[in-house]
Protein backbone atom coordinates (compact mmCIF):
# COMPACT_ATOMS: atom_id res chain seq x y z
CA UNK A 1 0.00 0.00 0.00
CA UNK A 2 0.99 3.41 -0.92
CA UNK A 3 1.44 5.61 2.43
CA UNK A 4 3.38 8.08 0.58
CA UNK A 5 3.05 9.03 -2.65
CA UNK A 6 2.96 12.74 -4.11
CA UNK A 7 2.09 14.15 -7.11
CA UNK A 8 4.26 15.84 -9.84
CA UNK A 9 2.50 19.30 -10.46
CA UNK A 10 0.40 20.47 -13.16
CA UNK A 11 1.46 23.90 -14.67
CA UNK A 12 -1.97 24.99 -14.45
CA UNK A 13 -1.54 26.46 -10.72
CA UNK A 14 -1.44 30.65 -10.59
CA UNK A 15 1.81 31.81 -11.38
CA UNK A 16 3.55 34.22 -8.43
CA UNK A 17 5.71 35.81 -10.51
CA UNK A 18 6.04 36.42 -14.35
CA UNK A 19 7.72 33.70 -16.32
CA UNK A 20 11.13 34.37 -17.88
CA UNK A 21 10.89 34.09 -21.74
CA UNK A 22 12.10 30.94 -23.46
CA UNK A 23 15.39 32.77 -25.24
CA UNK A 24 18.33 32.86 -23.81
CA UNK A 25 18.69 36.18 -21.30
CA UNK A 26 22.27 39.00 -22.16
CA UNK A 27 24.03 37.02 -18.83
CA UNK A 28 23.68 33.34 -20.07
CA UNK A 29 27.17 31.89 -21.27
CA UNK A 30 25.70 28.96 -23.32
CA UNK A 31 29.48 28.58 -24.45
CA UNK A 32 30.97 27.11 -21.23
CA UNK A 33 31.24 23.89 -22.32
CA UNK A 34 33.09 24.37 -25.62
CA UNK A 35 35.54 21.78 -26.01
CA UNK A 36 39.32 22.82 -25.51
CA UNK A 37 42.26 20.85 -24.99
CA UNK A 38 43.66 18.55 -22.42
CA UNK A 39 46.94 18.48 -20.56
CA UNK A 40 48.82 16.23 -18.06
CA UNK A 41 51.26 18.27 -17.32
CA UNK A 42 49.96 19.78 -14.26
CA UNK A 43 51.19 20.19 -10.41
CA UNK A 44 50.33 17.05 -8.27
CA UNK A 45 48.38 17.76 -4.83
CA UNK A 46 49.23 16.83 -1.86
CA UNK A 47 46.60 14.36 0.51
CA UNK A 48 46.68 13.16 3.71
CA UNK A 49 47.19 9.70 1.76
CA UNK A 50 50.08 11.06 -0.92
CA UNK A 51 50.57 12.81 -3.32
CA UNK A 52 48.26 12.69 -6.81
CA UNK A 53 48.45 14.39 -10.03
CA UNK A 54 45.26 14.57 -12.21
CA UNK A 55 44.98 16.29 -16.17
CA UNK A 56 43.56 19.30 -16.64
CA UNK A 57 41.20 20.34 -19.47
CA UNK A 58 39.13 23.74 -20.19
CA UNK A 59 41.13 25.24 -17.12
CA UNK A 60 39.66 22.36 -15.03
CA UNK A 61 41.80 20.42 -13.07
CA UNK A 62 40.65 16.44 -13.13
CA UNK A 63 41.43 14.17 -10.68
CA UNK A 64 40.01 10.75 -10.67
CA UNK A 65 39.96 8.23 -8.30
CA UNK A 66 41.66 8.97 -5.43
CA UNK A 67 40.90 6.60 -2.49
CA UNK A 68 39.73 8.14 0.63
CA UNK A 69 39.74 5.18 2.90
CA UNK A 70 41.19 1.84 3.02
CA UNK A 71 40.19 -1.15 0.98
CA UNK A 72 37.39 -3.03 2.50
CA UNK A 73 37.51 -6.48 1.11
CA UNK A 74 38.71 -10.09 2.51
CA UNK A 75 38.73 -9.74 6.81
CA UNK A 76 37.68 -5.93 5.87
CA UNK A 77 34.28 -6.94 4.11
CA UNK A 78 31.37 -5.41 5.74
CA UNK A 79 33.31 -3.33 8.56
CA UNK A 80 32.98 0.06 8.32
CA UNK A 81 35.82 2.01 6.19
CA UNK A 82 39.60 2.44 7.56
CA UNK A 83 41.86 5.50 7.01
CA UNK A 84 43.87 4.78 3.89
CA UNK A 85 47.50 3.78 4.87
CA UNK A 86 48.93 5.93 2.43
CA UNK A 87 51.32 5.83 -0.65
CA UNK A 88 54.96 6.82 -1.55
CA UNK A 89 55.42 9.09 -4.30
CA UNK A 90 52.93 10.29 -6.72
CA UNK A 91 49.84 8.46 -7.47
CA UNK A 92 48.04 9.14 -10.91
CA UNK A 93 44.49 10.26 -10.49
CA UNK A 94 43.61 10.33 -14.33
CA UNK A 95 41.07 7.64 -14.95
CA UNK A 96 37.69 6.63 -12.68
CA UNK A 97 38.06 3.59 -10.10
CA UNK A 98 36.29 0.12 -9.34
CA UNK A 99 32.43 0.37 -9.18
CA UNK A 100 31.02 -1.85 -6.37
CA UNK A 101 30.21 -4.84 -7.35
CA UNK A 102 26.25 -4.75 -8.04
CA UNK A 103 23.12 -6.54 -9.91
CA UNK A 104 23.02 -5.45 -13.64
CA UNK A 105 20.68 -3.06 -14.98
CA UNK A 106 19.83 -1.31 -17.67
CA UNK A 107 18.24 -4.17 -20.12
CA UNK A 108 16.08 -2.06 -21.67
CA UNK A 109 16.52 -0.18 -25.26
CA UNK A 110 14.96 2.61 -24.39
CA UNK A 111 16.28 3.16 -21.25
CA UNK A 112 19.62 2.92 -22.30
CA UNK A 113 19.37 5.06 -25.40
CA UNK A 114 18.31 7.99 -22.52
CA UNK A 115 20.66 7.48 -19.86
CA UNK A 116 23.43 6.37 -21.86
CA UNK A 117 25.06 4.76 -19.11
CA UNK A 118 29.02 3.02 -18.08
CA UNK A 119 28.35 0.17 -15.83
CA UNK A 120 32.69 0.82 -15.34
CA UNK A 121 34.63 -2.28 -13.98
CA UNK A 122 33.54 -4.31 -10.51
CA UNK A 123 36.14 -4.31 -7.71
CA UNK A 124 35.04 -4.76 -4.26
CA UNK A 125 38.09 -2.19 -2.83
CA UNK A 126 36.09 1.18 -4.61
CA UNK A 127 36.32 3.72 -1.52
CA UNK A 128 37.48 6.54 -4.16
CA UNK A 129 36.98 10.17 -4.77
CA UNK A 130 36.39 12.27 -8.51
CA UNK A 131 37.67 16.04 -7.72
CA UNK A 132 36.79 18.79 -10.65
CA UNK A 133 38.28 21.83 -9.81
CA UNK A 134 39.13 25.71 -11.26
CA UNK A 135 42.77 25.84 -9.63
CA UNK A 136 45.05 23.52 -7.38
CA UNK A 137 47.11 26.81 -6.00
CA UNK A 138 44.71 29.52 -4.96
CA UNK A 139 41.42 30.04 -3.44
CA UNK A 140 38.70 28.66 -1.15
CA UNK A 141 35.92 27.87 -3.36
CA UNK A 142 32.30 26.46 -2.28
CA UNK A 143 32.62 23.10 -2.29
CA UNK A 144 29.40 20.50 -3.83
CA UNK A 145 29.57 16.68 -3.51
CA UNK A 146 27.44 14.86 -5.69
CA UNK A 147 26.18 11.52 -4.14
CA UNK A 148 24.78 8.83 -6.72
CA UNK A 149 21.47 7.29 -7.72
CA UNK A 150 21.11 3.83 -8.14
CA UNK A 151 18.49 2.89 -5.07
CA UNK A 152 20.88 1.62 -2.68
CA UNK A 153 22.00 -1.16 -4.72
CA UNK A 154 23.31 -0.17 -7.84
CA UNK A 155 25.14 2.99 -9.32
CA UNK A 156 28.46 4.24 -8.89
CA UNK A 157 29.49 8.43 -9.31
CA UNK A 158 30.34 7.52 -12.76
CA UNK A 159 27.59 6.00 -14.47
CA UNK A 160 26.30 8.55 -16.17
CA UNK A 161 27.55 11.22 -18.31
CA UNK A 162 25.29 14.00 -16.87
CA UNK A 163 27.69 13.40 -13.53
CA UNK A 164 30.76 14.84 -14.83
CA UNK A 165 31.61 17.97 -12.95
CA UNK A 166 33.66 20.01 -15.65
CA UNK A 167 30.80 22.17 -16.72
CA UNK A 168 29.50 22.65 -13.28
CA UNK A 169 32.88 23.73 -12.31
CA UNK A 170 33.47 25.84 -14.46
CA UNK A 171 30.38 27.91 -14.72
CA UNK A 172 30.30 28.21 -10.84
CA UNK A 173 33.71 28.64 -9.88
CA UNK A 174 33.12 25.70 -7.73
CA UNK A 175 34.77 22.58 -6.30
CA UNK A 176 32.70 19.26 -7.38
CA UNK A 177 33.38 16.09 -5.89
CA UNK A 178 31.66 12.60 -6.47
CA UNK A 179 31.96 9.28 -4.68
CA UNK A 180 31.80 5.44 -5.37
CA UNK A 181 30.96 3.70 -2.03
CA UNK A 182 29.52 0.16 -1.05
CA UNK A 183 26.34 -0.79 -2.36
CA UNK A 184 23.65 -3.98 -2.13
CA UNK A 185 24.58 -6.24 0.46
CA UNK A 186 28.22 -5.54 0.68
CA UNK A 187 26.88 -1.73 2.22
CA UNK A 188 23.76 -3.23 3.81
CA UNK A 189 23.62 -6.63 4.95
CA UNK A 190 22.07 -6.80 8.82
CA UNK A 191 24.10 -9.31 9.91
CA UNK A 192 23.62 -7.83 13.89
CA UNK A 193 20.58 -10.34 14.12
CA UNK A 194 22.38 -13.26 12.65
CA UNK A 195 26.14 -12.58 14.17
CA UNK A 196 25.83 -10.62 16.78
CA UNK A 197 28.60 -8.54 17.77
CA UNK A 198 30.80 -9.88 14.94
CA UNK A 199 29.65 -7.50 12.50
CA UNK A 200 28.51 -4.35 14.20
CA UNK A 201 27.84 -1.81 11.38
CA UNK A 202 27.79 -4.33 8.72
CA UNK A 203 23.74 -2.88 8.15
CA UNK A 204 24.98 0.67 7.79
CA UNK A 205 28.53 -0.36 5.66
CA UNK A 206 27.72 2.19 2.93
CA UNK A 207 26.30 5.34 4.85
CA UNK A 208 29.62 4.73 7.24
CA UNK A 209 31.48 5.05 3.99
CA UNK A 210 30.23 8.37 3.00
CA UNK A 211 30.95 9.61 6.41
CA UNK A 212 34.65 9.03 5.49
CA UNK A 213 34.88 10.57 2.11
CA UNK A 214 32.83 13.56 3.39
CA UNK A 215 35.92 13.53 6.33
CA UNK A 216 38.26 13.29 3.66
CA UNK A 217 36.62 16.26 1.76
CA UNK A 218 37.03 18.09 4.98
CA UNK A 219 41.09 17.26 5.25
CA UNK A 220 41.77 17.72 2.19
CA UNK A 221 39.70 19.95 -0.42
CA UNK A 222 41.32 22.91 0.99
CA UNK A 223 44.84 21.67 -1.10
CA UNK A 224 42.05 21.69 -4.23
CA UNK A 225 40.97 25.11 -3.88
CA UNK A 226 38.07 24.26 -1.60
CA UNK A 227 36.24 25.36 1.34
CA UNK A 228 36.12 22.81 3.31
CA UNK A 229 33.28 25.10 5.83
CA UNK A 230 31.26 25.34 2.63
CA UNK A 231 30.08 22.29 1.44
CA UNK A 232 27.10 21.71 -0.30
CA UNK A 233 25.64 18.09 -0.86
CA UNK A 234 23.64 17.45 -3.80
CA UNK A 235 21.99 14.16 -4.70
CA UNK A 236 18.79 12.67 -7.05
CA UNK A 237 17.05 9.64 -6.41
CA UNK A 238 18.82 7.42 -3.96
CA UNK A 239 21.56 9.83 -3.85
CA UNK A 240 19.12 12.42 -2.03
CA UNK A 241 18.16 9.68 0.51
CA UNK A 242 21.33 9.34 1.34
CA UNK A 243 21.49 12.80 2.15
CA UNK A 244 18.49 12.36 4.25
CA UNK A 245 19.92 9.41 5.84
CA UNK A 246 23.54 11.58 6.85
CA UNK A 247 21.16 14.42 8.50
CA UNK A 248 20.64 12.11 11.26
CA UNK A 249 23.89 10.06 11.66
CA UNK A 250 26.13 11.69 14.21
CA UNK A 251 29.17 11.16 12.83
CA UNK A 252 28.02 13.00 9.82
CA UNK A 253 27.66 16.46 12.16
CA UNK A 254 29.22 19.21 10.89
CA UNK A 255 30.85 18.02 7.46
CA UNK A 256 28.40 19.66 5.35
CA UNK A 257 26.45 23.28 5.44
CA UNK A 258 23.90 22.83 3.09
CA UNK A 259 21.58 20.81 0.62
CA UNK A 260 20.03 19.48 -2.05
CA UNK A 261 17.71 16.65 -2.56
CA UNK A 262 16.41 15.86 -6.18
CA UNK A 263 13.39 12.92 -6.43
CA UNK A 264 14.59 11.67 -3.13
CA UNK A 265 12.14 12.95 -0.15
CA UNK A 266 12.33 9.25 1.56
CA UNK A 267 11.29 10.33 5.35
CA UNK A 268 12.54 6.63 6.87
CA UNK A 269 15.16 4.24 6.44
CA UNK A 270 14.90 0.61 7.29
CA UNK A 271 13.37 -0.73 10.44
CA UNK A 272 16.06 -3.88 11.92
CA UNK A 273 13.38 -6.27 11.33
CA UNK A 274 13.04 -5.59 7.77
CA UNK A 275 16.71 -5.63 7.03
CA UNK A 276 17.26 -8.75 8.97
CA UNK A 277 14.91 -10.70 6.92
CA UNK A 278 16.76 -9.68 3.91
CA UNK A 279 20.07 -10.76 5.51
CA UNK A 280 18.44 -14.21 6.71
CA UNK A 281 17.14 -14.76 3.25
CA UNK A 282 20.15 -13.86 1.87
CA UNK A 283 22.13 -15.71 3.86
CA UNK A 284 20.10 -19.03 3.25
CA UNK A 285 20.49 -18.60 -0.40
CA UNK A 286 24.30 -19.14 0.49
CA UNK A 287 23.53 -22.11 2.94
CA UNK A 288 25.50 -20.26 5.83
CA UNK A 289 24.58 -20.27 9.21
CA UNK A 290 26.21 -20.14 12.72
CA UNK A 291 29.93 -20.16 12.89
CA UNK A 292 29.72 -20.63 9.36
CA UNK A 293 29.19 -16.84 8.76
CA UNK A 294 32.55 -16.46 8.96
CA UNK A 295 32.67 -17.62 4.65
CA UNK A 296 31.16 -14.16 3.92
CA UNK A 297 34.05 -12.77 4.06
CA UNK A 298 36.04 -15.50 2.11
CA UNK A 299 33.25 -15.91 -1.13
CA UNK A 300 34.10 -14.23 -4.21
CA UNK A 301 31.70 -11.16 -4.37
CA UNK A 302 30.09 -12.06 -7.28
CA UNK A 303 28.60 -15.15 -5.14
CA UNK A 304 27.32 -12.53 -2.67
CA UNK A 305 25.90 -10.45 -5.78
CA UNK A 306 23.98 -13.16 -6.80
CA UNK A 307 22.84 -14.56 -3.55
CA UNK A 308 21.61 -10.73 -2.52
CA UNK A 309 19.70 -10.93 -5.94
CA UNK A 310 17.80 -14.30 -4.69
CA UNK A 311 17.76 -13.70 -0.95
CA UNK A 312 15.25 -10.13 -2.46
CA UNK A 313 13.04 -12.61 -4.67
CA UNK A 314 12.91 -15.27 -2.10
CA UNK A 315 11.72 -13.09 0.77
CA UNK A 316 9.66 -10.67 -1.43
CA UNK A 317 8.07 -14.50 -2.34
CA UNK A 318 7.12 -14.95 0.97
CA UNK A 319 5.63 -12.23 2.34
CA UNK A 320 3.67 -12.20 -1.08
CA UNK A 321 4.34 -8.72 -1.61
CA UNK A 322 6.13 -7.12 -5.55
CA UNK A 323 9.88 -7.63 -5.65
CA UNK A 324 10.15 -3.50 -5.80
CA UNK A 325 8.71 -3.70 -1.63
CA UNK A 326 12.19 -5.44 -0.46
CA UNK A 327 15.30 -3.15 -1.18
CA UNK A 328 18.46 -2.97 -0.01
CA UNK A 329 18.49 0.21 2.66
CA UNK A 330 19.89 1.18 5.61
CA UNK A 331 18.97 0.46 9.08
CA UNK A 332 17.90 2.68 11.81
CA UNK A 333 19.80 0.89 14.95
CA UNK A 334 19.72 3.37 17.56
CA UNK A 335 23.60 3.92 17.34
CA UNK A 336 25.52 4.63 13.60
CA UNK A 337 21.66 5.79 12.62
CA UNK A 338 19.73 6.48 16.03
CA UNK A 339 16.00 7.53 14.19
CA UNK A 340 14.29 8.07 10.86
CA UNK A 341 15.60 11.28 8.86
CA UNK A 342 11.76 13.23 8.46
CA UNK A 343 9.40 10.90 10.84
CA UNK A 344 7.61 12.11 12.51
CA UNK A 345 9.78 15.21 12.93
CA UNK A 346 12.85 17.11 11.53
CA UNK A 347 16.03 15.77 12.62
CA UNK A 348 18.28 17.27 15.57
CA UNK A 349 21.38 19.22 14.16
CA UNK A 350 20.50 19.10 10.75
CA UNK A 351 17.15 20.75 10.45
CA UNK A 352 19.17 23.86 10.47
CA UNK A 353 20.34 23.51 7.18
CA UNK A 354 19.50 25.25 3.99
CA UNK A 355 17.96 23.13 1.12
CA UNK A 356 16.89 22.94 -2.14
CA UNK A 357 14.15 19.91 -2.67
CA UNK A 358 12.14 19.17 -5.49
CA UNK A 359 11.14 16.31 -7.85
CA UNK A 360 10.34 16.34 -11.69
CA UNK A 361 6.56 16.39 -13.08
CA UNK A 362 6.64 12.40 -14.30
CA UNK A 363 8.91 10.67 -12.11
CA UNK A 364 7.41 7.47 -12.83
CA UNK A 365 6.43 8.07 -16.19
CA UNK A 366 4.62 4.17 -16.80
CA UNK A 367 5.69 4.43 -20.65
CA UNK A 368 9.30 5.39 -20.71
CA UNK A 369 10.30 1.46 -21.22
CA UNK A 370 6.77 0.40 -22.92
CA UNK A 371 5.37 2.48 -25.46
CA UNK A 372 2.25 0.72 -25.57
CA UNK A 373 0.91 1.85 -22.68
CA UNK A 374 0.85 5.10 -24.44
CA UNK A 375 -2.47 3.86 -25.82
CA UNK A 376 -4.00 2.76 -22.26
CA UNK A 377 -7.71 4.19 -21.61
CA UNK A 378 -8.88 5.57 -18.41
CA UNK A 379 -10.37 2.12 -17.37
CA UNK A 380 -6.99 0.93 -17.50
CA UNK A 381 -5.58 3.68 -15.25
CA UNK A 382 -8.41 2.98 -13.01
CA UNK A 383 -7.23 -0.81 -13.15
CA UNK A 384 -3.96 -0.19 -12.39
CA UNK A 385 -4.84 2.50 -8.92
CA UNK A 386 -7.35 0.92 -7.76
CA UNK A 387 -5.64 -1.91 -5.07
CA UNK A 388 -4.11 1.00 -3.69
CA UNK A 389 -6.69 4.08 -4.06
CA UNK A 390 -9.71 1.34 -3.17
CA UNK A 391 -13.14 3.00 -3.61
CA UNK A 392 -11.82 6.10 -4.07
CA UNK A 393 -10.14 5.49 -7.59
CA UNK A 394 -12.71 7.06 -9.47
CA UNK A 395 -13.27 10.15 -7.70
CA UNK A 396 -8.74 10.58 -7.95
CA UNK A 397 -8.87 10.31 -11.06
CA UNK A 398 -11.46 12.65 -11.91
CA UNK A 399 -9.88 15.52 -10.01
CA UNK A 400 -6.83 15.13 -12.11
CA UNK A 401 -8.63 14.73 -15.27
CA UNK A 402 -10.36 18.28 -14.12
CA UNK A 403 -7.12 19.86 -13.05
CA UNK A 404 -5.14 18.54 -16.06
CA UNK A 405 -7.64 18.04 -19.11
CA UNK A 406 -5.44 18.02 -21.80
CA UNK A 407 -3.31 15.04 -20.16
CA UNK A 408 -3.59 11.84 -21.86
CA UNK A 409 -4.82 8.54 -19.55
CA UNK A 410 -0.73 7.72 -18.86
CA UNK A 411 -0.03 11.12 -18.25
CA UNK A 412 -2.71 11.12 -15.76
CA UNK A 413 -1.29 7.95 -14.14
CA UNK A 414 2.41 9.17 -14.03
CA UNK A 415 0.95 12.64 -11.98
CA UNK A 416 -0.98 10.37 -9.45
CA UNK A 417 1.87 8.14 -9.20
CA UNK A 418 4.89 10.31 -8.19
CA UNK A 419 6.68 11.38 -4.99
CA UNK A 420 6.05 14.95 -4.52
CA UNK A 421 3.94 14.55 -1.26
CA UNK A 422 7.15 13.42 0.37
CA UNK A 423 8.86 16.60 -1.15
CA UNK A 424 6.37 18.85 0.27
CA UNK A 425 6.51 17.18 3.74
CA UNK A 426 10.28 17.11 3.93
CA UNK A 427 10.43 20.45 2.63
CA UNK A 428 7.74 21.56 5.20
CA UNK A 429 9.49 20.12 8.32
CA UNK A 430 12.76 21.81 7.38
CA UNK A 431 11.34 24.89 6.89
CA UNK A 432 10.67 25.02 10.39
CA UNK A 433 14.21 26.44 11.48
CA UNK A 434 15.93 26.39 8.15
CA UNK A 435 15.67 28.27 4.61
CA UNK A 436 14.27 26.17 2.00
CA UNK A 437 13.72 25.99 -1.88
CA UNK A 438 10.97 24.14 -4.17
CA UNK A 439 11.07 23.45 -7.27
CA UNK A 440 9.41 21.53 -9.68
CA UNK A 441 11.25 20.50 -13.05
CA UNK A 442 8.45 20.42 -16.10
CA UNK A 443 10.44 20.59 -18.89
CA UNK A 444 9.51 17.07 -21.25
CA UNK A 445 12.20 16.06 -23.70
CA UNK A 446 11.57 16.13 -27.45
CA UNK A 447 13.09 12.74 -27.99
CA UNK A 448 11.23 9.49 -28.48
CA UNK A 449 8.65 11.56 -29.81
CA UNK A 450 8.29 13.12 -26.63
CA UNK A 451 6.89 9.90 -24.70
CA UNK A 452 9.82 10.21 -21.52
CA UNK A 453 7.96 13.78 -20.51
CA UNK A 454 9.44 15.30 -17.45
CA UNK A 455 10.83 11.74 -16.66
CA UNK A 456 12.80 10.64 -13.14
CA UNK A 457 16.70 12.04 -13.66
CA UNK A 458 16.04 13.94 -16.55
CA UNK A 459 16.94 16.90 -14.39
CA UNK A 460 20.07 15.78 -13.94
CA UNK A 461 22.18 16.92 -17.57
CA UNK A 462 20.73 20.81 -16.21
CA UNK A 463 21.60 21.09 -12.86
CA UNK A 464 25.57 19.64 -14.15
CA UNK A 465 24.79 21.88 -17.28
CA UNK A 466 25.97 18.86 -19.44
CA UNK A 467 22.51 18.85 -21.81
CA UNK A 468 25.01 18.61 -24.82
CA UNK A 469 26.83 16.03 -23.05
CA UNK A 470 23.60 13.95 -22.63
CA UNK A 471 22.14 14.62 -26.24
CA UNK A 472 20.12 11.03 -25.65
CA UNK A 473 18.25 12.55 -22.89
CA UNK A 474 17.80 16.31 -24.09
CA UNK A 475 18.02 16.30 -27.65
CA UNK A 476 20.78 19.06 -27.03
CA UNK A 477 18.49 22.16 -28.13
CA UNK A 478 19.11 25.11 -27.79
CA UNK A 479 16.38 25.34 -25.42
CA UNK A 480 17.92 22.63 -22.88
CA UNK A 481 20.97 24.90 -23.06
CA UNK A 482 19.34 28.25 -22.38
CA UNK A 483 17.02 26.26 -19.16
CA UNK A 484 20.75 24.49 -18.09
CA UNK A 485 22.48 27.94 -17.89
CA UNK A 486 19.77 28.84 -15.47
CA UNK A 487 19.41 25.56 -13.50
CA UNK A 488 23.22 25.05 -12.96
CA UNK A 489 23.43 28.56 -11.99
CA UNK A 490 20.52 28.47 -9.36
CA UNK A 491 22.23 25.54 -7.91
CA UNK A 492 25.91 27.43 -7.97
CA UNK A 493 24.11 30.55 -6.07
CA UNK A 494 23.01 27.66 -3.49
CA UNK A 495 26.08 26.30 -2.87
CA UNK A 496 28.35 30.05 -2.91
CA UNK A 497 25.38 31.50 -0.20
CA UNK A 498 22.80 29.08 0.22
CA UNK A 499 20.13 31.28 -1.81
CA UNK A 500 19.45 29.73 -4.86
CA UNK A 501 18.08 33.39 -6.41
CA UNK A 502 20.32 34.30 -9.57
CA UNK A 503 18.92 37.55 -12.48
CA UNK A 504 18.11 34.85 -14.82
CA UNK A 505 15.63 33.12 -12.80
CA UNK A 506 11.96 34.98 -11.40
CA UNK A 507 12.38 35.55 -7.67
CA UNK A 508 12.85 32.09 -5.99
CA UNK A 509 10.83 32.37 -2.39
CA UNK A 510 11.68 30.13 0.40
CA UNK A 511 8.93 27.24 0.95
CA UNK A 512 6.11 28.00 3.47
CA UNK A 513 3.55 25.21 4.13
CA UNK A 514 0.83 27.81 4.17
CA UNK A 515 1.59 29.28 0.24
CA UNK A 516 3.43 26.05 -1.18
CA UNK A 517 6.08 28.79 -3.35
CA UNK A 518 7.41 26.51 -6.22
CA UNK A 519 9.48 27.52 -8.55
CA UNK A 520 8.46 25.36 -12.07
CA UNK A 521 11.77 24.60 -14.05
CA UNK A 522 10.57 24.75 -17.77
CA UNK A 523 10.79 26.22 -21.16
CA UNK A 524 9.51 29.58 -19.31
CA UNK A 525 10.78 29.46 -15.68
CA UNK A 526 8.03 30.88 -13.36
CA UNK A 527 6.98 30.32 -9.87
CA UNK A 528 3.60 29.25 -8.15
CA UNK A 529 1.52 29.03 -5.10
CA UNK A 530 0.91 25.43 -4.69
CA UNK A 531 -0.02 24.76 -8.17
CA UNK A 532 -1.80 21.16 -7.05
CA UNK A 533 -3.14 21.74 -4.19
CA UNK A 534 -6.59 20.65 -5.07
CA UNK A 535 -6.32 16.98 -6.91
CA UNK A 536 -3.25 16.42 -3.75
CA UNK A 537 -5.93 17.00 -1.11
CA UNK A 538 -8.15 14.75 -2.88
CA UNK A 539 -5.58 11.91 -3.31
CA UNK A 540 -3.94 12.35 0.00
CA UNK A 541 -7.36 12.05 1.86
CA UNK A 542 -7.98 9.05 -0.54
CA UNK A 543 -4.89 7.12 0.85
CA UNK A 544 -6.00 8.28 4.77
CA UNK A 545 -9.30 6.56 4.34
CA UNK A 546 -7.92 3.22 2.44
CA UNK A 547 -4.85 2.91 4.92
Amino acid sequence: MMKRRGLAMGIGGTAAMAALPAEAAPGLDLQAHMPGPLSTDTPPVETRSGKVRGYRRNGIHVFKGIPYAAPTSGQARFGPPGRHPGWSGTRSALAYGPVCPQAPRWRNDYLAFLFDWNEGYPGEDCLFVNVWTPSVTEGRRPVMVWLHGGGFYAGSSYELPSYDGEHLSRRGDVVVVSVNHRVGLLGYLNLGALAGDAYPHAANAGMLDLVAALDWVKSNIGQFGGDPGNVTLFGQSAGGWKINALTVMPAAEGLFQKAIVQSGSRLRLGEPEQTAALARATVAELGLEGADLARLQELPASALVDAGIAGRKRLADEQDVPLSAVQWQPTVDGDVIPTHPYDPETPGWAGRLPMIIGTTKHERSPSLADPSLEAIDLAAVAERLRPELGEQTDQVLHAYRLAHPQAAPVELLALINSPRTDAITQAGRQAQDAPVYLYWFAWETPVLDGRPRAFHGLDLPFMFDNTDRCAGMTGATEEARILAARMSAAWIAFAHRGDPNHPDLPPWPRFEPGTGSTMVLAERCAVAEDPDREERKVLEAALESDG
